[in-house]
């Protein structure tokens, strides 16, 4: 008799793009026609962008950090000044705000959900000032897809004199209920001057790399333009219609030093034929994020789904879990470990910024209580479109023997 050998499962990765032949054929037609960078597939991804978002005003640029640096820079920011971020976020919420010479300050965030929230911003302002730093601008971050309440810092910004960014990379697709009842999506800046995103293969939308930043402010998105390819002002010529000649560089100014920030026409047209998906893509990850957050009920109280913000519908970008630790008896990398062996990738969002060493303001972690809490306990499930069922509650399965449950 002969034993077949058993196939093994597939790795479930944390993070997949969806890519299908509408998208490879909008790429070929990018790249067969005379533009490959600064052609008109980037104002046709930014004019798509405006009508789906909300903002009138759209810049794109080479990746969600450009995105927060151009509009940080656009706003202002500079040396004396302090920047409010979460202590929960990735470097580049930070980061953007070095590159311009100022200062981050962080605040501490909801311990459940992992989000900054009014009250832990205004503790970092009264630091900031107390530090003689000026603060310009605070930054929410949406956090998996779940809104930091848009309204609440619009008001604190309003109390202090500042400019809200929020830092949307997570949350393209989200939508939110203010006090009156009015519906907003993230990206129209109805609570804020700036919103920026993302479209890093990870995240709902892919353009490989690339972002943009919403504004209802047009002096602001024209300087935003200008910081993202140098800082000129003009620049080059569309080719001659003979052909003859691929273009000029005649007429431009250099207004301020900017940067290369450019996103090619290869993937705003990526970026396009997402977007045209983005309803498709935001609701199978709601589907999913359901499916996960009825299973993960067997494994409740040791492990849970981050609870959800009130007045949120939230476009998921993560499958976050918060695992008790002291309850089952292992370590949070353990349980990666087990994941990984059986097949099921996972990953952390995020080690706390102000723990990273050129940021290590102080030694003592529990200047960021909530921070610490969320961090020890989080956990990043597989979330994608193409994410089966049953991949589901193997991920679920496997997530339960890891903690031993």
């Amino acid at each position: 008799m002969t034993v077949m050998p058993v196939e093994p499962l597939p790795f479930l990765p944390y993070a997949r793009q969806a890519v299908d032949a509408d998208d490879v054929a909008a790429v070929t037609a990018a790249l067969t026609s005379d533009w490959l960078t600064t052609g008109p597939e980037v104002a046709r991804f930014e004019a798509a962008l405006t009508e789906t978002l909300g903002a009138p005003s759209a810049v794109v640029c080479n990746s969600g950090t450009a995105a927060l640096h151009i509009a940080y820079g656009a706003l202002g920011v500079g040396r004396g000044d302090a920047v409010i971020v979460p202590a929960i976020t990735f470097v580049a919420t930070a980061n953007a705000a070095r590159f311009l010479g100022a200062q981050p300050v962080f605040a501490d965030v909801d311990a459940d959900t992992g989000l900054m929230t009014p009250a832990t911003a205004e503790a970092a302002l009264a630091e900031a000032r107390s530090a003689g730093w000026t603060p310009r601008i605070v930054v929410p971050v949406h956090l998996a897809g779940q809104v930091a309440d848009p309204p609440g810092f619009a008001a604190l910004a309003d109390r202090h004199g500042l400019q809200v960014v929020e830092d949307a990379c997570h949350a393209i697709g989200t939508v939110y209920r203010d006090a009156e009842g009015g519906v907003h999506r993230v990206g129209d800046c109805a609570h804020s001057h700036m919103a920026s995103f993302s479209f890093h293969p990870a995240k709902t939308i892919a353009m490989g790399e690339g972002g943009v930043v919403m504004t209802a402010d047009r002096e602001a998105a024209d300087r935003m333009r200008r910081l993202r390819s140098h800082g000129l002002r003009g620049g080059i010529t569309p080719p001659d219609p003979a052909g003859t000649e691929r273009g000029s560089a005649a007429g431009y100014t250099l207004d301020e030093i900017g940067h290369n920030y450019r996103a090619p026409d290869i993937l705003c047209a990526l970026g396009r034929s997402q977007l045209a998906k983005l309803d498709r893509f935001v609701g199978e990850r709601r589907r999913l994020e359901a499916l996960y957050r009825q299973q993960l009920k067997d494994l409740a109280p040791a492990v849970r789904p981050v609870p959800l913000v009130a007045g949120g519908t939230p476009a998921w970008h993560l499958q976050v879990v918060l695992i008790d630790v002291d309850r089952i008896g292992v370590d949070r990398d353990t349980v990666m470990q087990r994941l990984s062996g059986a097949g099921v990738g996972s990953q952390i969002h995020y080690i706390p910024v102000p723990w990273q060493p050129p940021y290590r303001q102080a030694l003592d972690r529990s200047a960021f209580p909530g921070a610490t809490r969320y961090f020890r306990r989080t956990l990043s499930l597989p979330l994608y479109v193409g994410l089966s069922d049953g991949d589901v509650a193997r991920v679920v399965d496997a997530l339960g023997v890891a903690c031993g449950l």
